[in-house]
């Protein structure tokens, strides 16, 4: 609710009709943006057919092509860049709160804590910097105040996001203050799961491994973009580590976190990947063996030093072979990982229940992005307990098969 004017209705409870809809678009890359073109037009199609009353778009799409999408959708009514939150609502007719408070449209018991925006790397493939602007940390007390009120709510753990995660505090605090929110979120009551995503490698904080070997709030689990392990392609990305570095950080992450489970990120098809750096890459991820990895094709996008710079000269046919080939390994390597689990007892936060089944995640599962723990629901089996009741707990259960991305569990008998 915005001081009583709107209802705020998500997506998935949409009525048929609505007075506004906003459709939040995403600019990355080449597959993210033709999503967004597609989410827009589908609302311009409802707007034609009487079921959205006024229709406005903001975020990193419309802020990168803000001169050129009003010409081609005019059926939106107003288009808003990425940071543009304060202007949505005016055009709303809503005069903003000084303060507003975050509304929740899920029931789930984790939650995204964003804590900072923008980003000062220059990777050459990149557009973030310009789409989102410099790196801006959120200071610790609102981040901690923001945590106990998810924890208020129900939520028990938080995931950490940000452009680049390591990057907090250095320009409110003078320091890389990643450990030190951490151990702050650490003392709410009520958080018992804390994750870090969107790691960069770089000068990555030594600090923020204690945390993760020692603090028991802390997921054994980190989400660490490396896109490749070539010299030649991380130097022309502007990576600022070569393969050496790289090799040596998944070694010492390994070492100091037992049992640390690694999501990594690769592109494939870069300008500088010939034939024997993708295989140098192949063989890199196969030695590293990944616990989860996802990867993408290059695109060329406008503004970036790789698009002005390099010529993009590897047919999509050929990126898309090398995708399926790379993922192919990463397939192996998450059944192999799954497999050594059946017969052991993990703590799972129940997400959701569908088709009677629980959906649950380890400290191993990042939701969206992961694999799931599917729970089959016998009333006796949870003493007697419903659904409801479940949904949002912690259950100890027994891992008893698993495929590449999903596991079956039970409830274990302990």
């Amino acid at each position: 609710m915005l001081r009583g004017e709107y209802v705020i209705v998500p997506e998935n409870e949409s009525s048929p009709s609505v007075d506004v809809l906003l459709v939040n678009t995403c600019g990355f890359i080449g597959d993210a943006k033709e999503e967004s073109i597609q989410a827009v037009l589908s609302a311009a199609e409802r707007k034609k057919a009487g079921e959205v009353g006024k229709l406005m778009v903001f975020g990193c799409l419309s802020q990168r092509y803000m001169s050129q999408l009003p010409d081609l959708i005019p059926e939106v009514d107003c288009w808003f860049g990425a940071r543009d939150l304060t202007p949505v609502a005016k055009a709303l007719g809503v005069v903003p709160p000084a303060q507003t408070g975050r509304y929740r449209t899920d029931s789930h018991a984790y939650a995204y804590l964003k804590i900072s925006e923008g980003c000062d790397r220059r990777c050459a493939y990149c557009a973030i910097p310009f789409i989102r602007g410099p790196h801006r940390s959120v200071p610790m007390e609102i981040l901690v105040k923001e945590a106990e009120t998810l924890a208020a709510s129900g939520v028990k753990e938080l995931i950490l996001i940000a452009q680049d995660t390591t990057y907090y505090g250095l320009d409110l605090y003078h320091r890389r203050a990643l450990a030190e929110l951490i151990r702050k979120l650490s003392a709410v009551d009520g958080i018992e799961w804390i994750r870090i995503h969107y790691s960069y490698p770089a000068d990555f904080p030594e600090d923020v491994l204690d945390e993760m070997a020692c603090n028991p709030k802390v997921c054994k689990y980190l989400d660490i973009p490396l896109q490749h392990i070539s010299d030649k392609v991380l130097s022309m990305m502007h990576r600022q580590v070569d393969g050496a570095w790289t090799r040596e950080l998944v070694r010492k992450l390994r070492e100091r976190i037992p049992g640390v489970v690694l999501r990594t990120t690769m592109i494939v098809g870069h300008p500088g990947e010939g034939k024997r750096d993708f295989e140098e890459l192949l063989d890199f991820v196969r030695e590293a063996r990944f616990e989860r990895l996802g990867a993408f094709m290059y695109s060329e996008e406008e503004g970036t030093f790789g698009a002005d710079n390099y010529r993009d000269r590897i047919s999509k046919n050929e990126k898309r072979r090398r995708l399926e080939e790379l993922m192919q390994v990463q397939r192996e390597i998450s059944l192999s990982f799954n497999q050594s689990r059946i017969s052991t007892t993990e703590r799972v936060l129940v997400d959701d229940f569908n088709d009677g089944v629980f959906v649950c995640r380890s400290s191993s599962e990042s939701p969206d992005v992961d694999g799931e723990i599917l729970v089959r629901y016998k009333p006796e089996l949870f003493g007697g307990k419903t659904p409801e009741e479940i949904c949002g707990k912690f259950l100890e259960v027994k891992i008893t098969a698993a495929d590449e991305y999903d596991l079956i569990a039970s409830p274990s008998k302990r």
